[in-house]
């Protein structure tokens, strides 16, 4: 009478839309993070993202990259650089500053973006990291451990 429907779809070949690692609170990660599956990062996190799954910045965390790149982007904390995703949702405590390329874009109310949006029918992940990432030696221009800049409209006065 009841029929459970059979799935076209394997799981295999599904991306992971699951946190499988944490990079806890007041853990400061310098390197490379590359691969497939889902991570959530509560801690500092300084140099370049290439991961097919989701990738989840939780309120505490910080990511400093050039391009975080990854099939699935949660912002609740704060990001320096530009998102490459197939979905980017900025959630209310979210910061971004950069570009992001996105096939699906969402933000809450109070969320903060401060870079250019650009929406694509799809986005194709590299499949290889750029050439410093793997030298050891990222160009990234902003320093992770310097205070968040504060959001002003007055101008600073002049250095003597």
């Amino acid at each position: 009478m009841f029929r459970k429907k059979e799935s076209t779809i394997s799981p295999a070949s599904t991306p992971l839309e699951r946190v499988t690692s944490v990079l806890g609170p007041g853990i400061n990660w310098r390197g490379v993070l590359s691969g497939s599956g889902g991570v959530r990062i509560e801690g500092a996190f300084e140099g370049y993202v290439l991961l097919r799954g989701l990738v989840v910045i939780g309120e505490t965390g910080r990511v400093t990259c050039e391009n975080l790149r990854a099939t699935t982007v949660i912002v609740a904390g704060t990001v320096r650089g530009n998102i490459t995703a197939e979905k980017l949702e900025i959630r209310s405590t979210g910061r971004v500053w950069g570009d992001v390329v996105v096939v699906s874009f969402a933000t809450e109310e109070g969320a903060f973006l401060r870079g250019q949006v650009q929406m694509e029918e799809k986005i194709e992940l590299p499949t290889e990291l750029p050439p410093e990432a793997l030298t050891g030696q990222p160009n990234l221009p902003l320093n992770l451990f310097e205070p968040e800049p504060e959001a002003s409209t007055e101008s600073e006065p002049p250095v003597e």
